[in-house]
Order: structure tokens, then sequence, then C-alpha cells
């Protein structure tokens, strides 16, 4: 069971909170790249009427999440009896807050050269005082805490992500992408591999017309000598890369597979890389073929 555990029929409700400079934004990033309906900077007392909204949505909006900062000014006053209202409705309500030592937050906003949103006339750190004391009654309400002092974008994105996303869930998708050269390299690609090292079935007259989806372009294109080493190492350097997305919270990549046409070897290949690349933890797979149809 994750940390938002469901809540039946109603879905679940989070509301993300904390200390300015701590992370909010990534974790609602996060949060919606995981499927969550993410509202932002939400004064705390339309948190009822979202929560309407949410439950006459049904399987619409399961998952909605709320951001809720100090920008409210004294609506955040409210935060704790509003909170504890939700939560007696009976529906599943979680309050997340993100904190962070007063250094790391001077740091944080020394960096990006901007005031914080308390500070007024006084200093950066008067004005993370004030907050502070303003959300000791929220952080004290909350259900879950997270202390990014130690953390980048990147490993606060990926605890969210450990938190909130279902067990079985894929955390990264990777398309296979076969294509043709002679029609050009394919754009928004991660890695390339070119499978022209391999004999071209277009020079067989009883392959020619067929294709790499085909058992017996297929059956010739793998049995080359070549193939089968190339897809045993191939697929054996992706298992750390991909595992390597995962850490730094990269949701989406593709491998593009090229060959002359993208009709015959690309095809074959792509498609066997992604039938070795299968069961791989926290991925989901997604082979096309962008020049198959082409003359």
């Amino acid at each position: 069971m994750t940390a938002a555990a469901t809540a039946g029929e109603n879905g679940e409700f989070l509301i993300v909170t904390g200390m300015s400079g701590a992370g909010r934004t990534t974790a609602a990033n996060a949060l919606e790249d995981l499927g969550w309906y993410v509202v932002d900077n939400l004064p705390p007392q339309i948190l009822a009427p979202l929560l309407d909204l949410t439950d006459m949505g049904g399987a619409n909006l399961p998952k909605v999440a709320a951001v809720v900062d100090v920008r409210g000014r004294s609506l955040l006053d409210d935060f704790p009896g509003v909170a504890s209202a939700l939560r007696s409705r009976g529906s599943s309500v979680k309050v997340l807050f993100l904190d962070a030592s007063d250094d790391v937050l001077v740091r944080r906003f020394e960096s990006v050269r901007r005031p914080h949103p308390l500070q007024a006339d006084g200093t950066l750190l008067d004005g993370i005082r004030t907050e502070r004391s303003r959300l000791a009654p929220v952080r004290e309400a909350a259900d879950l805490l997270i202390d990014t002092s130690q953390l980048n974008i990147h490993q606060l994105a990926t605890q969210v992500s450990d938190m909130f996303s279902d067990e079985d869930a894929a955390r990264h998708r990777l398309t296979i992408l076969s294509f043709g050269f002679k029609y050009g390299l394919p754009t928004d690609v991660d890695l390339v591999a070119d499978m022209r090292f391999l004999p071209n079935p277009f020079w067989n007259d009883e392959l020619r017309g067929l294709t790499g989806q085909d058992e017996q372009v297929r059956d010739y294109v793998l049995s080359r000598e070549g193939a089968a080493e190339f897809l045993d190492a191939y697929a054996a350097a992706l298992q750390p890369v991909l595992a390597g997305y995962q850490r730094e919270n990269k949701s989406h990549s593709t491998v593009a597979i090229g060959c002359t046409g993208g009709k015959h070897r690309s095809v074959a290949m792509a498609e066997e890389l992604a039938r070795r690349l299968s069961g791989t933890p926290g991925v989901a797979l997604n082979v096309k073929h962008r020049d198959l149809g082409r003359e």
C-alpha cells in the first residue's frame, strides 16, 4: 500500500503545502506526471468545494492534489480547521508538508534572486522565520512530511513518485522507434542504433515485398551474423540507462533503431529488442515503426 491510500469510490485528495522554497512546485509536477489532477495556489476555503467536485467527478477525477501555500496570506490561518473538517467527511484526504532548514532555504532564494513572499522590508531570514511560525500548526496537522534539505529536484521528484505511485505503475515509458535513414533521422530521440551492418533483405527477391513484422524476414534478420550479439549487448547496456532514468525522474525516452528504408532490418530488430526489454522493472514499452508504410 502506498502513502496515498485508496479511498474507495471517492478517490484520493492530497493537499500539498509547506515552506516556500522547499519544493512544492517540484512535488506538484511529479504528481502530474503520475496522472494526478493538480490545482495550484488554492485558498484553503476552496478546498471543500474542490473536494465536492472530486467526489462528483468519480472515476474522471480519481486523484486530485491541491497546492496551498503562504501566498494565501491570512487565508492560511484557517487551514487546520479546514483540513480537519475535510477529514471528518470520510474522504481520503491527506496533507503533505514540505520543509527544509533555514540555511538551505536562504541559499535557494539567493540562487534565484527572488525575495521571500513574507520578507517585506526585512531580510530573507526574517521572511522564512515568519513563514515558519505561521505554518507551525499546518505542519503539525500534516500526515506526511518530506525534509528536502539534502534533496535536489530530481531526488525530491523520485521520492514523491515512490510515495504516491501505484505499486505496479511504470515510472518510465520507453518508445522503441524503427526508421529509415534515407528519410532522415528522427527528431527528439535519446539514443540511435544503426542496423545497416546486417545484410539487407531488400536484395532477396522473396523477402523484398515483406516487412520486418513478417516471420520470414524476422527469421532472416535475426539469424544474420552479429544480430544476436548486438541485441544481447544493447539490451544489457540499456538496463542501467533505464534504471538511471528512473532515479533521475526522466519519465520518457526514445530509442531509435534505423536501417536504410525502415522496412526490414530496423523493424525486426526493434521488435526483438522490445521483447528482450519487456519486464524491465518500472518500464512500460511502446514500439513504433515510423517508415513502415512508405514505398
